[in-house]
């Protein structure tokens, strides 16, 4: 019997509660039919596309917080093998090493264990999705204009999350029995940030091999 996301990762371990929309807005609506396209089996390169007659903007913000929420769920129940001794630096193998920078505490790029740089990555994202000036949500509040970069930013830093959990923690994923929800998660995320350019190929590079293997 196939396994619902919520029953393979456990919502205890989840380092913060999902960010949710409020009924009754565009967003949530918009929120509902995404949702409904994912469940309803339908080829995920078109449940990406945007729907007609709706915000471009408005779609990228509902997938933003949804790949948000989404991520963060995966991480936090990987995070008990994901350890300061068994991955000291927030790499993707021995090719690639991320380093935190987010202009406050952290002015310049630093070196940080794994678990230490993701928990710092969903505190920010937290701290954009929830502020008003960015991911407005009241009615007749436009998007800022740097409002797409921003998202580009958010999710170039959310896809390192993934490379990290497929080349360090792949393992644990397939003896947990989430390698199924994982992929799909990935390739839901893929296909959104192809379908809109969302972000430079030469940045997926890290995963190129999976990609191919379950995208095409």
């Amino acid at each position: 019997m196939a396994l619902c996301l919520g029953q393979v990762f456990s919502k205890d371990k989840t380092f913060r509660p999902r960010k949710r929309f409020e009924p009754g807005t565009q967003r949530f609506e918009l929120y509902k039919k995404a949702q409904a396209s994912l469940k309803s089996g339908l080829d995920l390169r078109k449940v990406v596309q945007l729907p007609e007659g709706e915000n471009h903007n408005d779609w990228i913000a509902v997938h933003v917080v949804d790949f948000f929420n989404r991520i963060n769920l995966i991480y936090g129940t990987m995070s008990e093998f994901c350890t300061e001794r068994t991955c000291p630096i927030m790499s993707g193998g021995l090719r690639y090493e991320y380093r935190w920078q987010d202009g406050d505490d952290y002015k310049k790029p630093t070196k940080l264990p794994a678990l230490k740089y993701m928990n710092l990555l969903m505190d920010w994202i937290e701290s954009l999705i929830n502020d008003e000036d960015i991911f407005p949500t009241r009615v007749g509040v436009p998007f800022p204009k740097n409002f797409q970069q921003v998202c580009k930013k958010i999710l170039s830093r959310l896809f390192r999350v993934f490379v990290h959990v497929y080349i360090h923690h792949f393992d644990s994923i397939c003896s947990m029995g989430a390698e199924a929800h994982i992929n799909t998660c990935y390739k839901h995320y893929y296909y959104f940030i192809s379908e809109f350019n969302l972000i430079d190929h030469s940045e997926l590079e890290p995963l190129k091999e999976m990609t191919e293997k379950i995208c095409n």
